[in-house]
């Protein structure tokens, strides 16, 4: 073609294609259905052909991240603190860092008692006394901070390890480095339990990544993602029309080149095509024994264990059908979240009340069935909360030293890790940030966190930037 003619055909675009592209784009997408398979060999989805398996030999093949959102306070749950009880009510000793709010009050005593648990004698408050019963399972790490102390840029920190949205999740990074187990389930679920956090929908946001990659919205009970019922159409109907629009949308790549959107548009029509099958089925939590029902707080009479009993159960199904990533999110009906800034006693009790049973139901059962050794199982939230009252009753937020723990998938189950001062304030042993964390739960999943990379804006991004130590000391 003459460069004349270049000019004046404004829709020329030449498209070289390579032999993967060919077989992607011939018959009706046939070609893409049979490479999937040849490059995974046993069902598995890649999440993405450029990226290597497993650099190491993986702990966990899965994770459930349980959302603890609003930032629990790590001086009232798994970090006692005696001199924050002998002091309670006196003027707060320690230098106090800017807050959130202005209204700073006095030493505040946890109002909950701690009781040292299991075989390890991990401290474990009476917010949780079902939980108890685990704690031998728990690697508890009490040296936690953040960069951010306001809810939504702690939130974009914790889940993509970026202050700021527009990153992409922890959940998208894992399906991105492995794919999924399960062709005909999205390889990172989020299993909304009441509440999205602050920052929206971009916390489960693939970013840059290509968007299969973004976290699938299912709803806890009822039918589990919208729009997905089968409609009248027969399944060969359903399927013809299915095969034109996918016909129609790489008739258009072939004039346009690889275009995420368009790319991603067809796979996700697929991917719907056979949830349509599989969600209603993996949802019917039904199909679970009586006793499992009331292990999980189906049938509890306080609103917020049974959503987060529910979240929890088709969590445990999502993994053992082998999707990649779960994160699971507070159940609403609670009061403010975790984010008690007045009255912590009553907002704290109603958030650990209709957490306890159903985290210690979903530890005992992925036990039983042999799976808790392959599933990392981290709890925890965005900041903790200030040794000293906000107002005579409430806590404020506290980046500054907090608490997670993490259960399962490779790590040392009835141990502490880091520690704060002794009024639970800063981290001052083994500090730890974001981006240590998820460091170890790549290196859990195989993954070498420097490696896992993706070419954006001129140069190799990754989940953790250029930071992050994996926190060999909490490896089994």
């Amino acid at each position: 073609m003459s460069a004349s003619l270049r000019t004046c055909c404004s829709s020329f675009q030449p498209t070289p294609v390579n032999r993967r592209e060919w077989l992607r784009q011939s018959a009706s997408g046939f070609g893409s259905v049979a490479l999937a398979s040849l490059m995974t060999g046993s069902g598995q989805v890649m999440a993405d052909s450029s990226v290597k398996l497993p650099q190491m030999k993986p702990r966990a093949k899965n994770v459930i991240f349980l959302y603890m959102d609003g930032g629990p306070s790590q001086v009232d749950t798994f970090d006692p603190k005696p001199l924050l009880t002998k002091e309670n009510g006196n003027p707060f000793k320690m230098k106090i860092q800017p807050t959130q709010f202005d209204n700073v009050g006095s030493t505040l005593g946890s109002p909950w008692k701690f009781e040292n648990s299991g075989e390890s004698g991990l401290p474990i408050s009476d917010l949780f006394p079902k939980l108890r019963s685990c704690a031998d399972e728990l690697c508890v790490v009490r040296s936690m901070t953040s960069e951010f102390s306001e809810h939504t840029n702690a939130n974009y920190f914790l889940h993509t390890g970026h202050g700021l949205q527009g990153r992409p999740s922890m959940g998208a990074w894992v399906t991105y480095g492995l794919g999924s187990e399960n062709q005909n389930l999205p390889g990172f679920v989020v299993v909304n339990a009441g509440l999205i956090p602050p920052g929206g929908l971009d916390c489960f946001s693939n970013g840059f990544l290509p968007a299969t990659f973004q976290g699938s919205i299912f709803r806890r009970d009822g039918a589990p993602v919208a729009n997905v019922e089968r409609s009248d159409k027969t399944n060969s109907q359903q399927r013809r029309k299915l095969q034109l629009m996918e016909t129609l949308d790489r008739s258009l790549l072939t004039q346009t080149g690889k275009q995420d959107a368009l790319e991603s548009a067809i796979a996700n029509y697929e991917l719907a095509f056979r949830m349509q099958t599989a969600a209603p089925e993996l949802a019917d939590l039904s199909q679970e024994s009586k006793a499992t029902q009331e292990m999980y707080g189906l049938n509890d009479d306080w609103p917020g264990t049974k959503a987060f009993g529910q979240s929890c159960l088709l969590a445990r199904r999502l993994v053992e059908r082998g999707v990649r990533f779960v994160q699971v999110t507070t159940p609403g009906g609670n009061g403010d979240r975790w984010d008690q800034h007045t009255d912590l006693k009553d907002g704290h009790q109603k958030n650990a009340h209709s957490v306890d049973q159903p985290i210690t139901a979903l530890l005992t059962d992925l036990r039983a069935r042999g799976l808790l050794d392959e599933t990392l199982v981290v709890w925890g939230g965005e900041f903790g909360r200030t040794p000293f009252a906000q107002g005579s009753n409430g806590r404020d937020h506290n980046p500054f030293g907090y608490t997670i723990w993490m259960a399962g998938g490779g790590v040392k189950g009835g141990m502490a890790y880091g520690s704060t001062d002794e009024y639970g304030y800063h981290a001052i042993e083994n500090k730890l940030e974001m981006h240590d964390l998820h460091a170890t739960m790549l290196y859990l999943l195989g993954i070498d966190h420097t490696q896992l990379t993706y070419r954006f804006g001129g140069r190799d991004m990754r989940l953790t930037d250029v930071y992050g130590n994996v926190i060999h000391d909490i490896i089994a």
